[in-house]
């Protein structure tokens, strides 16, 4: 497949996306919980990947590859963040954006093109490697081998971490403390490097199709987002008003790439 194909092929795919993401929308101006995008998110990147697969001939074993490994960590992050917010009203991010906007009716219209539609582009142009990566019948290589390992290790980073935060917010001893032990000993945000990771490994996998290198910049978006702009840096504003020892843990603990705690 050509380029200007190709691009045709992930532009109808974008079209799918914002329209599912826009009855999403519908449904959030009605409970006013715009935070349900949250949960969506992981699907929104997954979705591309198995419009293309039905729509593309199958032939080349890379598209299932690529379509199986990104709708299980899809479904795992969805299915974590849904247990964990849903219940709970709208996340404090969104209720702050709402309390901006002065009204619920000015927020919903807002919301729906800097919320969910900015989201649904983000998803869709991060999701490029396992769109693009599908193309191509040149089998399973070397490199493909090396990114479902990496995948694996970025899967399993972040579902351990969420899974050690999880359990330590369980303990009722552990109320209003800090989470200091475990993965979040190494780096402060086990789950956004996970994220990333998995995303790097995907990417590895697509470059073995001739239209994998042009999705290459796809992972260092994610990563880009995940440490500048909505994960890392936005949640650490939030951790350092919350926890008093939230300083003196980020002198011991690294800020994104796992490494050994420093000894105080």
């Amino acid at each position: 497949m050509t380029l200007p194909s190709a691009l045709l092929f992930a532009l109808i795919n974008l079209a799918i996306v914002l329209a599912l993401l826009t009855a999403l929308w519908a449904v959030s101006v009605r409970i006013k919980d715009a935070s349900i995008i949250d949960i969506a998110w992981g699907p929104a990147c997954a979705l591309p990947a198995l419009l293309t697969f039905v729509r593309a001939d199958g032939a080349d074993p890379r598209a299932l590859i690529l379509t199986v490994l990104v709708s299980v960590w899809a479904a795992r992050l969805a299915l974590y963040l849904g247990s964990r917010n849903l219940g709970h009203g709208e996340d404090i991010r969104y209720q702050k954006m709402r309390e901006a906007q002065g009204s619920d009716a000015a927020f919903a219209r807002w919301s729906l093109p800097r919320v969910y539609w900015l989201q649904g582009v983000i998803a869709w142009f991060v999701s490029l490697p396992v769109q693009w990566g599908q193309f191509g019948a040149d089998g399973v290589g070397a490199l493909a081998v090396a990114g479902a390992l990496v995948f694996a290790a970025g899967l399993a980073f972040e579902a351990i971490g969420d899974w050690q935060l999880a359990q330590f917010k369980k303990n009722p001893a552990n109320k209003g403390k800090l989470m200091t032990r475990g993965l979040w000993a190494w780096t402060r945000h086990p789950n956004y490097f996970g994220d990333a990771t998995v995303w790097f490994g995907l990417t590895l996998i697509a470059l073995e199709s001739p239209l994998g290198v042009y999705t290459i910049l796809s992972p260092v978006i994610m990563a880009v987002f995940l440490v500048f702009i909505s994960g890392k840096a936005l949640t650490e504003r939030m951790m350092e008003k919350k926890y008093p020892e939230y300083a003196e843990y980020k002198k011991r603990t690294s800020g994104f790439i796992p490494l050994p705690p420093k000894r105080n």
